[in-house]
């Protein structure tokens, strides 16, 4: 069976996170600046792509060399067996990036590869002119500190393109991070989510996927489906273990409330589009007005950042409220993501965890103020160490 170098890549801040997904998907894995890699086959290249919730894309690692001149690289490429990946109708642009490096004009990098990958085709391919009139296959070389790494985009669109949010509301939270900041709060299904300012649902929306069980990328194709060499059943059988797997029983309790009725309209949509509409329950509804009976729950939210000045003590005004607001939830967990500096000392409190994130190119801080374990959990523990005595 082929086995394939690959890398999950991942935002700053949330390595980790990815790796840890992997982890219990049963891969053993080597944790990276912005990338995670493992090893893997076909198999294993639909089900990450169908799964990983946090990863920005799936990439197959062609080869990695040392290139501190053109014709290092040149020849390194050449080496590389291209025609292993690539048909000679395949259409392969190339993209590249170079970061403390000598080679550091990208341009004349990705004009070297192309040339290189031409001439080991080839040899290959007895051809004088390659037309590229067939499926994609995207590559890119990446130069870090003198260390040429080719990859293969298994993904095509990113993975936070889960096929749910064709439109977009004012602000919004990629996909792959408010899955992120889902799981990095420790909820579990079984206790009460509520994003307060939950704008078009990503939050919500994204927990319910994961209480669900449901796969992030059921819903959307991906680039290696199209590939001639990758065995299209690899895809349907993933895709069908998938809806087995999803969790049609549990019952969930999450919200989404926000004061702007329009985007409200968006969440709504949304949701009915990544079918757990049932699942969530959206209302108009003040942050003031924040009231639960339940117990033991998680507030997860992306409040406004006021990055420009105008909107500054709007934000500040926003923070002091939500910690009188969120006092009166002693039991529950609070989790806030924003850019702006002074969250602790405007919200009165310093976070139990904080964590550098971020949203887009902005930096964040995630805040973290950790509520008391339910007692539930201590006996179901106790009861499991007794039945296991």
């Amino acid at each position: 069976m082929r086995k394939f170098h690959l890398i999950a890549t991942a935002a700053f801040g949330l390595e980790g996170v990815v790796a840890a997904e992997l982890r219990r998907m049963g891969y053993e894995v080597e944790t990276e600046n912005g990338r995670v890699r493992f090893c893997g086959t076909m198999a294993d290249i639909a089900r990450c792509n169908l799964w990983l919730r946090v990863a920005d894309r799936l990439l197959i690692e062609v080869g990695s060399f040392k290139a501190t001149s053109f014709e290092e690289l040149f020849e390194g490429v050449r080496a590389l067996p291209w025609e292993e990946y690539i048909p000679k109708e395949g259409c392969f642009p190339v993209s590249g990036k170079a970061v403390a490096s000598q080679l550091m004009s990208v341009p004349d990098c990705q004009a070297i590869t192309k040339k290189a990958i031409v001439e080991r085709l080839k040899q290959k391919y007895p051809v004088a002119w390659f037309e590229e009139a067939g499926e994609t296959y995207k590559l890119e070389v990446g130069l870090l500190k003198d260390v040429a790494t080719l990859t293969l985009d298994c993904s095509g669109a990113g993975l936070h393109r889960r096929g749910y949010r064709p439109l977009t509301a004012q602000a919004p939270l990629r996909e792959t991070l408010a899955a992120a900041l889902v799981l990095l709060c420790r909820w579990h299904p079984d206790r009460t989510l509520w994003d307060p300012m939950c704008g078009s649902g990503t939050i919500p929306i994204e927990a319910a996927l994961i209480g669900r069980n449901i796969a992030p990328g059921l819903n959307r194709t991906f680039a290696a489906e199209d590939w001639r060499w990758l065995d299209k059943d690899v895809f349907r059988q993933a895709r069908a273990q998938a809806l087995e797997a999803i969790d049609r029983e549990r019952e969930l309790h999450i919200m989404g409330t926000d004061i702007d009725e329009r985007v409200l309209s968006t969440a709504r949509f949304h949701a009915k589009s990544a079918k757990v509409e049932k699942d969530i329950h959206i209302q108009c509804q003040p942050l003031s007005e924040m009231r639960t009976s339940r117990e033991y729950g998680f507030i997860v939210c992306n409040p406004p950042y006021g990055e420009r000045m105008g909107q500054i003590r709007e934000a500040e005004k926003l923070y002091r409220e939500m910690a009188k607001v969120f006092a009166t939830l002693p039991t529950w967990g609070k989790n806030v993501i924003t850019s702006y500096p002074n969250f602790e000392r405007v919200y009165g409190r310093r976070a139990d965890r904080r964590r550098k994130l971020y949203n887009g190119k902005l930096q964040c801080q995630y805040y973290q103020y950790l509520g008391p374990r339910p007692p539930w959990l201590d006996q179901a523990r106790q009861a499991a160490a007794q039945s296991d005595d």
